[in-house]
């Protein structure tokens, strides 16, 4: 089962709100969620969006994939997760580049 966090509708015709929810990938967009992991308001000004950062970070860990505006309120609203996310593309891509390394290293030793 691959897991995406992104928003689902809610709210009426011409106002709507969203959750930010763990989901099943197949599922439709207003279908069934694992769990909800905030909310957002685009038509509050003040405080509009609550997202618990500690239970995004930790569905980020197990592999669930950020959508692209799942990621951008998430980068606004809890830095915290965006941050794992760097440090952690950050250690993948120095760990590509040392095997890429190794792989040029290995046909000229024969």
């Amino acid at each position: 089962m691959a897991l995406k966090i992104r928003l689902r509708q809610q709210g009426r015709t011409n106002r709507k709100t969203y959750r930010l929810v763990v989901i099943d990938s197949r599922t439709p967009r207003d279908g069934k969620y694992v769990e909800n992991l905030g909310w957002y308001n685009p038509f509050c000004t003040d405080a509009d969006a609550s997202i618990d950062g500690e239970r995004t970070l930790h569905w980020v860990k197990q592999g669930a994939v950020l959508s692209e505006t799942a990621s951008a309120l998430v980068k606004r609203f809890a830095p915290e997760v965006t941050k794992h996310l760097h440090e952690r593309d950050e250690a993948k891509r120095i760990k590509l580049a040392g095997k890429r390394k190794a792989a040029k290293a290995k046909p000229e030793q024969k």
